[in-house]
């Protein structure tokens, strides 16, 4: 009967110290997340180690971009100069065929339907120009923007070297991001190291 009572004692008081260990622990657990939620939400104490650029703003102000862009749409005018050459001659002859016809002025029929078919075939080229012209100037803007995005996901892990954030994230106006403290914002930062290591071509 003693043998028992030693046995239930000895079982009661490691149940005791048990919760007393398990009462302090999760006292000191409790305070580790008060703390942590605090600097969480103090902006200006702790600060996790994540940035956001804003692209339509590194865009505006990258050197790069800026002069491919330009470059671009210096294509774009060319071939709309071509385009307005092409649909004045057109037009001109256009208008002359006209002229023919009201003067009368065609030795035959078939003659005139010659013309004619000159001027669709002229018309039909034109057309065929400048959607080839759009499709080329299409898939360059494209070459050109997967071609700054590649240099600035190239450039980015230089400006993150020695590891200072471990997420880096890219939002346009609110595109993905409704809010973020500026204190996360690096655009300008990031704009500034592009915009120094950037050599214009020749």
């Amino acid at each position: 009967m003693k043998n028992s009572n030693y046995i239930i004692n000895g079982i009661l008081i490691v149940a005791v110290i048990v919760l007393f260990i398990l009462q302090f622990t999760g006292k000191r657990v409790n305070l580790n997340q008060s703390q942590a939620i605090e600097a969480l939400t103090d902006s200006t104490g702790f600060r996790l180690p994540i940035a956001i650029v804003r692209t339509d703003s590194l865009l505006t102000s990258y050197k790069f971009f800026i002069d491919m862009n330009e470059a671009q749409m210096k294509k774009v005018e060319d071939k709309r100069v071509q385009i307005n050459q092409k649909t004045e001659v057109l037009q001109k002859k256009y208008v002359d065929f006209q002229q023919k016809v009201r003067n009368n002025a065609f030795l035959s029929q078939e003659r005139m339907e010659q013309e004619q078919n000159s001027l669709v075939a002229m018309q039909q080229d034109l057309q065929n120009y400048g959607a080839q012209a759009e499709k080329e100037l299409s898939a360059e803007g494209a070459k050109m923007l997967q071609q700054v995005q590649d240099t600035i996901v190239s450039e980015m892990k230089k400006f993150n070297t020695p590891k200072k954030y471990h997420l880096i994230l890219s939002n346009s106006g609110t595109d993905n991001i409704l809010y973020a403290d500026d204190v996360y914002d690096i655009t300008k930062e990031f704009v500034d190291f592009l915009n120094s290591r950037y050599v214009p071509s020749k």
